[in-house]
Formats: C-alpha cells, structure tokens, sequence
C-alpha cells in the first residue's frame, strides 16, 4: 500500500486551555499543575477535562512521538463526522478491498469482497484496534487511503494539532515517520468523546462479529478495572511503545488521559489510572449560587431599565478553591442606549481570601433601542396628558 504524509504546517487555532464556554467563565487557574510530580512511567502525558479541554496536569505534553494505533482516533473521528452528516450509516453495508484485508497487526480477519455492516466494522475498530477495519473506513469515507490520510491532517490542522503528522489510518509505522503528541491526542480524544453514540463501543469488553463467528476482546483494560472508564484507544509497535488515550466519567466529572510511550503495557495503564485518580481526587463541578442582582438604568432607551442575566453553570475547580467562595457583584450603574441582547454588563466574581477565582459575565437579557425623537415626544404627552412617566 502506498503511503503518503501529508505536513500538517499549521499554527492558527490554538487549543484552548481555559474554561471558555458559552457563558464565557474565566477562571483564575495554572494551565498545569506544576507543583505536583505524578512521576508517571512514560514519556509523555496530558490529563484534560473532558468537555472544556482545560488541562489539569501535564508531563512533557508537546513532544512529537509515535502513536501507534491511537491515530485510529482521527479515523473514527472523521467516521462519526459523515455518520453525523448523514452521507453513511451504521446499518451500511461496507465493501471490503484487497487493499483492507492485507492489513497485519491487529485486525478482524476482513476477506476482500466481503461486505460487513458499518456497526461492525466500528466495533471492531473501537474494541479490538483493527487495522483492516480502520482501511475500509477509510475507503469508504475518501475513496483511497490517500484522499482519507490527506483529510486527517487536514482535520488536525483545523483544530489546532501543532504536533501532528498522520501518514495512515492505522498507525502502524513500519518505514513511516507519523508523530503526534500527547496534548495533539487530547484535542483530537476530545473532539471524539463529544459524540455520545460512541460510547456503545467504547464500553465493550466482550462481544463479536460476523453473528458470533469472531470474536472480540476490548484492547483496553480499563474498561473492565476502572470504575467510570469510559474509553477511549489503545496503541503499541516496537517504535511507538505503550500509548493510550483513557476516558472516565464520575460524579458528572468526564476526564481524559493521555500517555505515550510507556516501556510496557501495565505501565500504561498506571499512569493513565494515576492520572484520573489524581483528576477525580483534586477536581470537581462547582455550582456558584444565584445572587440577586440590581436593575441596571438605560439612558436615552425605550424602556429605562434592564434586570441583568448571570447564568450559572458548574464550573471546574479544585477541590480546595470550591471551599471559603464569596461573591461580589461588579455592575455598570448605568448604560446608554442602544443595548444589545448579551451585552456585557458587569461582572459576579467568585473570590477567596481576596483573589478572584472565576468570574461570570453579567448580561444584558434583551436588546434595548435608542429613544427617536417622535417616541420622547409621544412619552411627554402621554405624561402630560396622564401625569404617567
């Protein structure tokens, strides 16, 4: 099979590494937690929350470095985004080639000119690591292996993988020079886990295909040993060593980490639960109270007064900042017309002993229009004629 790599020569869209949702919370926290050493066995390692992407702990996150089988991610990402779309289903019959079956390492044993569902080709990726499977995906979505490869790392640019170099959907690296890193394999693990109709796959530890005919064992052992495991990929060759990117949710807390270049595999999977024990122990969902929030005066507007909006939502913090929170209220006393919808019009922040932890934007809720002329003249007669202002 031919294989092509494409650069991945981007540097626009970095990732983001603080809470910025909707409500556009901004938080006070290190990018990393630099004053603890996990000592993790491997060469790299990332742990994210999974929703935001903020990075909780790090150890040498930017290293380019093999990956092995987790680059399947990026395969199984670009297969649920035309799932999503609609192009494919999962009840699809998938058309296998020559070039699918000769796949070597891991693999379902696909024969050219068999056709098998793409639910089993997912479930074979996703829980045994097939290569086979990962090439008919990839024939299936682009046509060639090399229309798909190209698309991968047109993906990864697109999101901000700095460190990324993708030259198959497989990861085997036999003669290839396909990096990543750690950080690169959180954005991309975290771009999958959005899709929660992976998670049927991800959480197999035991089933078949082909009606029971072949069977399938989950590659990744935390699925059955980790309360909350929830996924994700497994990866090892001789050059890439133990790689794995490991998802786990607990008490509406969704973690992610990511380790590379573990000398074995039990090596792996310890630092992966050091990290999420580490994540789950120091980490959780804050809930800030509803505080009651002055009217804001408008100037020069059609109605002369706002009620503010401060969406509340859980916010992630530490377990030791959660504790002793006081909130202050930081609001214009008046604003001049127009207003618009979602103007930003002060601030509620979170403090403890005097510094800010995280801060919400405090909103207008509705938009306000300047007064015409012709409406403040109609105005003074209606209070002159009705005493009403």
């Amino acid at each position: 099979m031919k294989k092509i790599c494409t650069a991945t020569l981007s540097l626009f869209l970095l990732f983001s590494l603080l809470l910025t949702p909707a409500s556009a919370v901004s938080i006070s926290m290190v990018e990393e937690n630099r004053e603890i050493d996990l000592k993790l066995p491997c060469k790299s390692a990332i742990l994210i929350e999974q929703t935001t992407g903020q990075v909780l702990y790090a150890q040498n996150p930017d290293e380019p470095l093999p990956i092995a089988s987790v680059t399947k991610i990026m395969t199984l990402l670009l297969t649920m985004e035309q799932i999503e779309k609609g192009t494919i289903s999962t009840k699809d019959l998938v058309p296998i080639s020559e070039t699918a079956a000769s796949m070597g390492g891991s693999q379902a044993y696909l024969e050219p000119g068999e056709e098998i569902t793409l639910h089993e080709i997912l479930k074979a990726v996703f829980v045994s690591s097939a290569n086979d499977g990962a090439v008919a995906l990839a024939e299936l979505i682009s046509g060639s292996v090399d229309a798909f490869v190209a698309a991968m790392n047109e993906k990864a640019q697109s999101l901000g993988m700095t460190n990324t170099l993708f030259c198959n959907p497989t990861g085997l690296d036999d003669g290839d020079t396909g990096h990543s890193s750690a950080r690169d394999v959180a954005i991309m693990s975290k771009e999958l886990l959005a899709y929660e109709e992976i998670y049927p796959y991800t959480t197999i530890w035991i089933d078949s295909i082909r009606g029971g005919a072949f069977g399938l064992a989950n590659t990744n052992k935390l699925i059955r040993f980790y309360p909350g495991a929830t996924g994700l990929k497994t990866g090892s060759t001789a050059k890439a060593k133990y790689c794995l990117s490991a998802s786990a949710e607990r008490n509406g807390l969704k973690l992610c980490a990511v380790v590379l270049a573990g000398e074995t595999s039990a090596e792996r999977f310890s630092a992966a639960k050091t990290l999420l024990d580490f994540g789950f122990a120091t980490y959780s969902y804050y809930m800030p109270e509803k505080v009651n929030l002055p009217q804001v005066r408008v100037r020069g507007g059609t109605e002369e007064t706002l009620s503010p909006l401060c969406e509340t939502e859980g916010i992630l913090l530490s377990k030791q900042n959660a504790v002793g929170l006081t909130s202050v209220v930081e609001l214009e006393n008046g604003v001049q017309a127009p207003v618009a919808k979602g103007q930003k019009l002060g601030e509620l922040k979170y403090q403890k002993d005097g510094q800010t932890v995280f801060s919400l934007p405090i909103l207008a809720p509705k938009e306000v229009k300047k007064m015409t002329f012709s409406a403040f003249m109609k105005k003074l007669l209606l209070v002159y004629l009705t005493g009403e202002k």
